[in-house]
C-alpha cells in the first residue's frame, strides 16, 4: 500500500521533521515543503541534501497575516500538516490548529517537539542530548569512568521523534479514512526516548538491570557483549549473548576447552574482558571477520559511514544508492515490494515551486504577483 493521495505540508525545520517528510514521499505522498522568505546566507547553510529529496518547495513568510492565509489555502487540500515549532508559534501567528480544523476537519496536525505540548519544559529549548538526557537513556550509555557520550542524534531525534511522528501521522490517516475527524498529534522527542526505553525501565522494575551505568549485560560490561580493539586498531564488535553464539564465540577466539570463568558470573566479568581483549588484540579486524566467516557468533566489523555502503551485504541488497546524484545514500526503509522505490533526478531548491503550488491551489496570477510584489511569497534565488 502507498501513500499515493496524501498530500503533506511540511513547514521547513531541521532534523525530525524532514526527515519523516522524505520518508513519506518515498512511500508515495505529495509532500510540499513551506520554506521561509529570507536570504539564505541570513540563515546559514540551509540543509538541502538528500533528505531533502521528495518535495515540492514553496517560499513563504508565515509572520505575515497574507502569508498565514496562503498556507490555510493550501491546507484545504492536504491531509497532514507537520509543525517543527514550539507550542504556542502556530497560535501566535494566527494559524494555530482550531483556526486549521475548522477550514479543514479532516487535517491531521502533526506537532514534533523536544518536550511536547505541555509540561513545564515544553517551551524551553534543547537538542538530541537534552532530550535523551532526560529521558534517563543518556546516563545508561558509555564508558562509566567518562561522561556519557552524545549517541549521534538517534535517539532523540530520529528515533523518538521522526519514527514516532511517522507513527501517528499513519495511525491518523487511518482514523480519518475510516471516517474519524482530523486532530493534533503531540510528538515529542522525550516521550518518544522514553518509550525506546522500554526494555530496560521493565528490566529495572523487575530487578533484572542495575542503574549503575556499564555493570549490565546490554551496556558494555558484559564480555559478551562489547566492542574489541583489533592488531590494526580497528573494532570487532560482539554479540554473543545467547549460550550457543557465546560457544561459537569461544571457537573462534581458540578458547574453546580453556578454563574460563563462567559466561554469566558477573563478578568475574572484568577477567574475562581481559582475556577476550588480549585475543583480539592478536589479529586485525578484517582477519577477524573471515575468522568467524563461518561461525554463528554474532560477531561483526565496526564500519565506518565511508566503509558500510561496500560492504558485501549492504551491497547485495541495495541498502545505499544514490540520490539525485549524491552517492551512498541510505535507500527507502521499509521495504515494500506494491511501493517502487521512487527516483529522484534532483533536490528541490528553496522556493522551487512556488508559482506551481500556488497555480495548482487556485490562485490567480494577479494574486500571485501581488503576493510576489509585497514579499509574501518567492520563487527560487528570490529574496526580499
Amino acid at each position: 500500500m502507498s501513500l499515493k493521495g496524501v498530500r503533506v505540508i511540511e513547514l521547513a525545520g531541521l532534523g525530525p521533521g524532514p526527515l519523516a517528510a522524505a520518508m513519506l514521499a518515498d512511500l508515495g505522498a505529495d509532500v510540499i515543503r513551506v520554506d521561509r522568505v529570507v536570504a539564505v546566507q541570513a540563515e546559514g547553510r540551509e540543509p538541502l541534501g538528500a533528505m531533502m529529496r521528495g518535495r515540492r518547495s514553496i517560499r513563504l513568510d508565515l509572520r505575515r497575516p497574507a502569508g498565514a492565509e496562503v498556507l490555510l489555502r493550501l491546507l484545504e487540500d492536504a491531509d497532514v500538516l507537520i509543525d517543527p515549532f514550539r507550542p504556542g508559534v502556530l497560535e501566535r501567528l494566527g494559524i494555530g490548529p482550531d483556526v486549521c480544523l475548522e477550514r479543514h476537519r479532516e487535517l491531521l496536525i502533526a506537532r514534533m517537539t523536544g518536550y511536547g505540548q505541555t509540561g513545564p519544559m515544553s517551551g524551553k529549548a534543547g537538542h538530541d542530548i537534552n532530550y535523551v538526557a532526560l529521558a534517563g537513556v543518556l546516563a545508561h550509555i558509555g564508558d562509566p569512568a567518562a561522561p556519557p557520550p552524545p549517541p549521534l542524534s538517534l535517539i532523540g531525534d530520529f528515533g523518538g521523534g521522526t519514527m514516532f511522528l511517522l507513527v501517528g501521522i499513519l495511525a491518523g490517516l487511518l482514523e480519518v479514512r475510516a471516517g474519524g475527524a482530523g486532530q493534533v498529534i503531540d510528538v515529542a522527542m522525550v516521550d518518544g526516548a522514553v518509550s525506546l526505553m522500554s526494555l530496560f525501565y521493565d528490566a529495572l522494575a523487575g530487578g533484572g538491570w542495575r542503574a549503575e551505568r556499564g555493570s549490565n549485560r546490554l551496556d558494555g560490561a558484559a564480555p559478551f557483549y562489547r566492542c574489541y580493539e583489533a592488531a590494526d586498531d580497528r573494532y570487532i564488535a560482539v554479540g554473543a549473548n545467547e549460550h550457543r553464539f557465546y560457544l561459537q564465540l569461544l571457537r573462534g577466539l581458540d578458547l574453546d576447552g580453556e578454563d574460563l570463568p563462567d559466561q554469566h558470573d558477573i563478578e568475574r566479568w572484568p577477567e574475562l574482558r581481559e582475556r577476550f581483549a588480549a585475543k583480539f588484540r592478536t589479529r586485525t579486524r578484517d582477519e577477524w571477520v573471515t575468522r568467524f566467516e563461518d561461525l554463528d557468533a554474532c560477531v561483526t566489523p565496526v564500519l565506518t559511514m565511508t566503509e558500510a555502503p561496500e560492504h558485501p551485504h549492504h551491497r547485495a541488497r541495495s541498502t545505499f544508492r544514490a540520490i539525485a546524484g549524491i552517492p551512498n545514500q541510505p535507500a527507502t526503509a521499509p521495504r515494500l515490494p506494491s511501493t517502487p522505490e521512487r527516483e529522484y533526478t534532483s533536490i528541490p531548491t528553496a522556493g522551487e515551486h512556488t508559482t506551481e503550488i500556488l497555480t495548482e491551489a487556485h490562485f490567480s496570477a494577479q494574486e500571485i504577483e501581488r503576493l510576489a510584489t509585497e514579499g509574501v511569497i518567492a520563487a527560487a534565488g528570490r529574496t526580499r
